[in-house]
């Protein structure tokens, strides 16, 4: 693990001029943060005199996707008008230009705007295989997160990260805010539990960036074998985990604004359930149906959106149940809305959880259905989990790379 620490230079005038103007208008700004007092934020990807240096000469593997991007243009793009040698494009789930549906097949092929090859690495090749490495002197990720454990870029960069330490390849992280890391909350994951949507001893809303993360996995000897990746981290400048960060685009088809980004820890457990939480809609991740609910005063009807979700749940139905537009980009995660509709369905416990062990995966734990179906309320299931976040908060501090406030 690299850690570097350094004091960066203030952004050029143009940038502020963008960032002003990104504040007048409401607007994104490659992501646009409240201002620092200090200097104003520049993502790891757009800190490019910091890591310029170290492509140079180097045969170079990217995984990226369509938020990979420096100012208006993607990280493919700059990086070649810049004379790096990158020689192929690593898929993650919802591919690199983030148009296929989640859980979708990812293909391998080539990249039409750019001609380069292209290696998928979601379905049955989650890390990449030796001979995929061999061509490559380092290998760069630069993806946006959204800070919750069963959002599964993180795992793809765990099993990149034992890749790149079983194969000998140097791993660059270029970092990025997390719209949600400004709180940790939600049950621990159980090691028992561990599956692709949740691989590491974090809570669900775990309150670090994707380069803290990668320092954590090999710090805490996560790797199988407790390998190390030779790891170099990018930070964020000007970035404090307070910020209110708005994404400059949206991280995977489900997630298109800051309203979804905020409720997706509270709504993504719902995908355990016989609850909708708006796939197949124009907001979905910001709504919650189910067809016998009589007490919504909103009602929408699920259809195929390709590219988003092909075969939404509850297709074709009506259903009844709550507009959840209007919570604010402060949501917090919260299980009042899992424990209303576990009531209000109708449904016995274990017909509402009709997914019961896809549920435990993405809350790492049985704990959480176990409580719910015992009728405990949300503040004393929620009270259970300090302990493991207290413990937690202890564990992640030699890893943090921005300050709390």
């Amino acid at each position: 693990m690299i850690r570097k620490h350094r004091s960066w230079p203030r952004q050029p005038s143009g940038s502020v001029l963008r960032l002003f103007l990104c504040a007048l208008l409401g607007l994104s700004s490659g992501g646009c943060a409240e201002a620092d007092d200090r200097q104003p934020l520049r993502t790891g990807a757009e800190r490019a005199g910091t890591y310029l240096p170290l492509l140079h000469e180097q045969r170079v593997g990217l995984v990226v996707n369509q938020t990979s991007r420096v100012g208006d243009r993607h990280l493919i793009d700059f990086l070649r008008a810049h004379d790096v040698d990158v020689q192929k494009i690593f898929a993650l789930e919802h591919g690199i230009r983030g148009d296929v549906e989640n859980g979708g097949k990812i293909e391998g092929g080539i990249d039409g705007p750019t001609g380069l090859p292209v290696v998928s690495l979601y379905g049955s090749n989650y890390a990449p295989r030796r001979e995929q490495l061999a061509d490559l002197d380092r290998l760069v990720f630069d993806i946006q997160d959204v800070g919750v454990r069963f959002y599964t870029y993180i795992s793809s960069l765990h099993y990149l990260m034992q890749a790149c330490a079983d194969y000998d390849v140097p791993l660059l992280v270029l970092d990025r805010p997390n719209p949600n890391g400004d709180y940790i909350d939600g049950p621990v994951l159980e090691p028992e539990f561990r599956s692709f949507v949740g691989m590491h001893p974090i809570p669900l809303v775990h309150g670090l960036t994707v380069g803290e993360l990668a320092q954590m996995i090999n710090g805490e000897g996560w790797l199988e074998g407790r390998a190390r990746c030779e790891l170099t981290v990018i930070p964020v400048a000007g970035y404090r985990k307070s910020m209110k960060y708005s994404l400059p685009v949206k991280p995977s088809p489900n997630l298109p604004n800051n309203v979804a980004i905020r409720l997706y820890p509270s709504l993504g457990l719902f995908e355990g359930t016989t609850v909708s939480i708006g796939r197949g809609t124009e907001f979905p991740f910001q709504v919650t149906g189910h067809p016998a609910d009589s007490l919504g005063e909103f009602s929408f009807t699920p259809r195929p959106i390709p590219g988003a979700s092909e075969n939404p749940k509850h297709q074709g139905l009506r259903l009844s149940g709550d507009d959840l537009r209007s919570v604010g980009e402060s949501s917090r995660f919260t299980l009042d809305y899992l424990i209303d509709w576990q009531r209000r369905t109708g449904e016995g416990g274990e017909r509402f959880f009709s997914r019961a062990a896809f549920f435990d995966k993405l809350a790492g734990t049985d704990a959480l259905r176990l409580a719910i179906l015992q009728g405990q309320g949300a503040a004393e299931i929620q009270r259970g989990w300090q302990p493991d976040l207290n413990t937690y908060r202890e564990r992640r501090k030699p890893y943090l790379l921005y300050p709390e406030e």
